[in-house]
């Protein structure tokens, strides 16, 4: 599940995945802003056919968040 989300955000944010850990904070290390937050979501629902509600995307801070809460929640 990292590397999908670790692929995922390096594709959409254009940077180099080996420098995106579970710990690394998605908007302050990467630079992303609101709008590369939805689009990140948008593959990540799609790919895995899941609807994540707004109230726990706005729980997500880390990688680590993310592919915590697709574990926990996945079909």
């Amino acid at each position: 599940m990292f590397e999908q989300i670790r692929d995922i955000l390096a594709n959409q944010l254009r940077v180099d995945p080996d420098i995106i850990t579970m710990n690394t904070d998605i908007a302050e290390d990467l630079g992303a802003d609101s709008l590369d937050v939805v689009e990140m979501l948008v593959t990540i629902e799609e790919e895995n056919d899941i609807l994540i509600p707004e109230e726990e995307v706005l729980t997500f801070k880390t990688v680590g968040d993310v592919v915590t809460y697709l574990e926990n929640n996945k079909n």
